[in-house]
């Protein structure tokens, strides 16, 4: 009679290079009240996801999440596997991806994706709490009215003092500098370094820079936009040009409502949802294990 295998989790094999980590504010975050390693069970997962999940478990705090880093550092599985996986161990109940509101930088709005991971395995109830917790913790304190000190009293006011005036040199006219490439047409230009198979031209950059810039006017930063552009890519891209333009018009992310000036003011989202599997971003509570509506309808990737 055979016996099934159901060892805990399978150890993953040693690479040549080191995890890399992510930047900061970005990667990976273990829930609280974690159980122990050595009590984190895997076993009713198959075999590509147990490994996948024994690999992800031993990284440390903030180590990058994105499929490209786990796929250079897997030599058992390439990255279409490895995003399978992912997806999987999300329906699972073991990790969600996240995309947080962590601040404001030279008038835009800043936000970083966050890979939330746990050993045991929770349904979609337990998700939807923790989340709407971590949402309330990172939002930021009312700061109190700082006091004005009094006014020092009125000084006499000095003597002007009479300086001849001097002979200078008329003023030399500056060259005027060339004005570089606007935030959106570089990013999109960036898009062929992060991953080949979306190497545009600089014609296609010009024409899909208008588009691109609308997402800037909604308040996110290149990083963002570069990872909703690659996330999830199939095998091969026929069309760079005809794939990212329906990417952005699909993607494109809601403008977040001005709060009014009113005490009844409702508040702003500081954390979205992130499918595990097409990388878009939602509510919480649009999503049901860690995927979009149109993801859970049409099944798993091939």
């Amino acid at each position: 009679m055979a016996v099934s295998d159901l060892s805990p989790a399978l150890r993953a094999s040693a690479s040549s290079r080191p995890h890399p980590k992510a930047r900061p504010g970005y990667g990976k975050r273990s829930v609280p009240e974690q159980c122990p390693p050595p009590e984190a069970d895997f076993t009713l997962l198959p075999e590509r996801e147990r490994h996948i999940a024994g690999y992800v478990d031993a990284l440390p705090e903030g180590a990058a999440m994105d499929i490209k880093s786990l796929g250079k550092s897997q030599p058992l599985y390439g990255q279409m596997a490895i995003g399978s996986a992912l997806r999987a161990l999300g329906v699972a109940g073991h990790l969600r991806h996240v995309r947080c509101l962590s601040g404001e930088s030279d008038g835009q709005v800043r936000w970083v994706t966050r890979t939330f991971w746990s050993r045991a395995a929770h349904d979609n109830e337990w998700w939807d709490a923790f989340l709407a917790a971590e949402e309330r913790r990172s939002a930021p304190l009312p700061t109190a009215k700082p006091v004005e000190p009094p006014a020092p009293a009125p000084a006499s006011e000095p003597e002007p003092v009479h300086v001849p005036q001097q002979r200078t040199a008329e003023p030399q006219p500056q060259p005027q500098s060339r004005p570089g490439p606007s935030p959106a047409f570089a990013a999109l230009a960036r898009l062929g370094r992060t991953d080949s198979r979306l190497a545009l031209s600089a014609a296609d950059c010009a024409a899909l820079e208008r588009a691109a810039a609308e997402w800037f006017a909604r308040g996110v930063d290149a990083d963002y936009l570069t990872h909703a552009l690659t996330a999830g890519l199939p095998a091969s891209v026929d069309s760079p040009f005809g794939f990212v333009r329906r990417r952005l018009h699909d993607k494109l992310p809601p403008r977040l409502p001005a709060a009014p000036p009113t005490a009844q003011a409702t508040p702003v989202r500081r954390l979205m949802v992130e499918c595990t599997e097409c990388g878009a971003p939602g509510r919480p509570e649009a999503f049901r294990d860690g995927l979009c509506r149109h993801c859970r309808e049409s099944g798993p990737a091939v």
